[in-house]
Formats: C-alpha cells, structure tokens, sequence
C-alpha cells in the first residue's frame, strides 16, 4: 500500500493506482497538482533583480537574452544617459547587436538592447515606460530582452544621475523531484506523494468572526469573476500568475499593501485593469493593483500552474448577489446566510431587480439587505449566442448589466409596429465591429445591435416576426449583428416606450 496526501488529508491507496482512485468530482479540464518527496535546492529563475539609486526592478529575461548583465563589468557602466516620456536608456556599454533600420513597438515594462547612431560599441539597456513606436538601434527582432514583472513605479522615477549599482539572479526553491500538474486521471500515485486539487482563498475583509469592508467593491469584483470556481492561468511569471477573463473592466483604486506570497489582487489601471493576480512570491506594493484576497489552501497549485492550465478556486465568503432571483429563493438565501431582508412585496414569485448594499460584504457587515422587485410579466427571458457573436454579446452584457448579475435592464427607446427599440448606455470608444452579420433572413424573436457601419451603432431591438430585407434594429444585414433571441415576445408587448425592461439570461 502506498499512503497519499490529498489536499492534506493522509489516504491509503494500492501503489501504482491511477489518479482517478481518489479524484471523482474533479470538473472537466482542470489541473491538480502532484508532489513526489524529495529534496529541495537553490536554482535560479530566470529572473534578475536590477537594484537601481531610485529602487529595485525586476526583470523576467527573454530566454538568455539577459544573461550578459551578470557579467561582473555589466552594472558599473550603466548609467542613466537619457530619457524622455517613452523611456529611459542605461549605458553606453559595448555589445554585440546587430542594428537594423526600422522601428518596432514597444509595450511598458519592456527592456531593449539597442544602441545610439547603429554603433554596438554604443550599446543601451532601455526601459519602455509607455506604449510607443520607435527606432532604438535595436536588432531584427525589436531586441526585448526581457520584461519588468515588479517595481515598474521605479521607471518613472528615474532622473539625470541615477544609476544601477548592482544586478543578480533571482533565486528560489526548486523542486528537483519533478513536481508537475496534471489533468491526466490515469497517472499513477506513488507512496508519499501529495495531490492539490484545488486553491482555496479568504477575500480581503473577512474572517468568519469578522467583516471590514475596506476592500468591498475589490472583492465583490473577484467574487463575481471566479464565480464559476475556476482561475485559468492566461499567464505564468517567476513571481504571479495571471487570470485575464475580467480584463476591461474599470475599477477604483482599493486597499494597497505589499504583495506578498498567495497575496491575490485586482488591477486597476492599464490594458488589464480588472485581471486577477496570484502572487507566488514577495513583490513590492503596486498603486495600480488592490487586495483581494490571500490564499490558504493550495499555494502549491499555484507555484506550480504553468500557462493554459486551469484550476479549480473557492473563495470565501461565497458571493451574495439575489438579483434575477425570486423574492422568495432571496429569502432563502439571506435566512441561510444569517442576514435581514427588506423587501417592497410579500408576493414571493417576483423577481429581485435591485439590492442595496450592492457588496457582498456590506452586506455581511450590516447584516441586512434592500431588494426592489418586479413582477414576472415586467421580466424578458433571452438568449445570448456567444459562438457567433463573442464579442458583441460581451459589450450586451456589460451594458445591461448582465456581466456581473443574472438580471439586468434595457430602457425600451421606441417600438412601432412589431419592432421593438433599446437604447443601452454605450460607454465612449467602444467598438461594435461587424459580427454574425445575417443573410436570407432574420427569424422572428432575434435579438440584435446595430454595429459600427451604420450611424445607429449601439441601438439594440427585436422584431417580432421574420424579415428577409431589415434587421431587428431596422438597419440594412451588414449593419446588424444577431447576438440572441427574445424567449418572452409576449411579454414586450405590455410594454410602453421610456419604460424599462428587465432581462434575465438563460443558459442553454
């Protein structure tokens, strides 16, 4: 017999015996983690800690681009030569770069090997601090030598003088037993081995004793987007890993405090302002990422989750969101969760619409909750096609919001006919590119936006029976995209124009 340790708990199997003897509700896809006994040592990362007058960056290299910076000579030749708003350039020092003629795009937090006038004896290591365009002398391949994975506040405090002083490998705990995660069930258990199958986390603000709701609308914000149990890793550092299901999404600045290891966060600025961060080692404090949560079960999943694994999350506390429920399924909810409910009717077939406070720990804290309801004759089922039209759909469900609840609204704009108009609030710059455009003809009940090609962009509708010329915005098919069906076309009908329309998604 071979005794295993499964998510801690010590368990007796046949030697040999494949994963799949101890793992019977694992959800389909997701990875474990598996640990074999062994010794650990010192290995380095990949990483390098630049220790500048101004603060420490630090860096994940391209490969072994950035190897020649560990030369002994390479720090003390690096000196902080110019800078602008795009960047800021270390050296000269010479190299062996091959220039070539052409600019290359850069994001912030890149490094580049480049050098002044084409001349490899005047080599630069560059930072990017921005997004921009330009010709740094560097070879083919734009010459990004590595990337700033910590401390990139450093790079915009640079100034004439500053210089780095010293640079070293990063250096952490390796497992040489070839430590790995897996989602093949067959793989055979050995004597001593542990299996992680999950992470578990407590959200910043809570303990079971205890509630602060310092970082409410953060955590409310990772409860809505783990809420499907699952953290697919979109990326994979030495010092986080990285969830990008929520990127876009625009949050206010929270609570802010070192990151430290199994520290979860949420960013809130840049390209991926809304993304979720587990952090699996110390990292400075960041103005642009909030605490969420902390991890405490699991950090070997997470030390181990390499890009494109997807592994199952549990969040404490368990999110408190009653909107698209009935009155009485919500006071189910809230006697089973230990709070009060307020509510405007008796009548339990209707359905929530709104809740006050919107945070679940607001809620725990007060432990009491507000909900406006609406009869079920003042609620539109639909359905939302994603195959077809991921992207529209996605901007649907922000604008109504049926990204973060499981009811939302459409104020009913104008209906003539068997034509029925919405008018979302559509944020600035959003794009609606052309998508499942329709062709013959528009089935009765569908559901559609009106894309960018058309002067209405934004206006959502339905028409009630078929067409074979318009959409159900009225628009020409290149300026409609299809993005669903109404269930409830009786229902619109009871309806007057300035009214609002509750929606509710169903699943299929």
């Amino acid at each position: 017999m071979a005794v295993i340790h499964l998510d801690g708990e010590r368990i007796e199997v046949a030697e040999g015996s494949p994963l799949r003897t101890v793992l019977h509700d694992l959800p389909a896809g997701h990875c474990v983690a598996l640990i074999r006994p062994a010794e650990k040592e010192r290995a380095a990362t990949g990483s390098l800690s630049i220790h500048t007058t101004a603060g420490e960056v630090r860096i994940e290299g391209e490969g072994d681009r950035a190897a020649f910076l560990l030369e002994p000579s390479a720090a003390g030749s690096l000196v902080l030569h110019w800078q602008d708003r795009h960047a800021a350039a270390f050296g000269p020092f010479p190299s062996g770069v091959s220039p070539v003629r052409k600019p290359s795009l850069y994001e912030r937090g890149d490094v580049i090997l480049g050098c002044g006038g084409y001349d490899p004896q005047r080599s630069y290591l560059i930072f990017s601090r921005s997004r921009h365009s330009s010709d740094h002398g560097a070879d083919a391949t734009g010459g990004v030598i590595g990337r700033v994975v910590a401390g990139r506040a450093v790079l915009d405090r640079w100034k004439t003088g500053d210089r780095i002083e010293r640079i070293e490998p990063v250096i952490s705990w390796a497992d040489t037993s070839r430590s790995f995660t897996t989602t093949d069930l067959s793989t055979p258990l050995e004597d001593g081995m542990q299996v992680v199958t999950g992470v578990d986390m407590m959200a910043q603000g809570y303990t079971p004793e205890a509630v602060t709701t310092e970082a409410a609308g953060t955590v409310e914000h990772l409860l809505s987007t783990l809420g499907k149990n699952r953290f697919v890793v979109n990326r994979a550092t030495s010092t986080h890993i990285f969830d990008a299901a929520a990127t876009g999404t625009e949050l206010e600045r929270g609570h802010r405090h070192p990151r430290r290891e199994g520290m979860v966060t949420v960013r809130t600025a840049g390209t991926s302002s809304g993304g979720i961060y587990i952090y699996r080692e110390d990292v400075q404090s960041s103005p642009t990422h909030s605490i969420a949560g902390q991890v405490v079960h699991g950090i070997e999943l997470v030390r181990l989750a390499k890009e494109g694994d997807v592994f199952s999350i549990r969040v404490r506390p368990e999110r408190i969101d009653l909107l698209g429920l009935t009155l009485a399924q919500a006071q189910e909810i809230a006697m089973g969760r230990g709070f009060t409910l307020h509510a405007d009717s008796t009548d339990g077939s209707r359905m929530v619409v709104s809740q006050e406070p919107g945070t679940t720990l607001e809620v725990l804290k007060e432990k009491a909750a507000t909900v406006t309801t609406a009869p079920q004759n003042r609620v539109v089922d639909i359905v939302l096609d994603d195959a077809k039209a991921p992207v529209t759909c996605a901007l649907f469900r922000k604008v109504t919001g049926l990204s973060n609840h499981n009811a939302g609204a459409l104020p009913l704009f104008f209906k003539f006919d068997d034509v029925f108009l919405f008018k979302p609030p559509i944020p600035p710059g959003a794009k609606i590119i052309p998508e499942n455009t329709p062709a013959g003809e528009v089935p009765a009940a569908s559901l559609a936006m009106t894309n960018d090609s058309r002067k209405g962009s934004g206006m959502a509708g339905v028409r009630l029976s078929a067409n074979r010329e318009f959409g159900p915005t009225s628009e020409p098919f290149e300026g409609t995209n299809v993005i669903g069906s109404i269930i409830d076309t009786e229902k619109l009908k009871g309806f007057k124009e300035r009214e609002k329309v509750y929606i509710r998604e169903v699943r299929r």
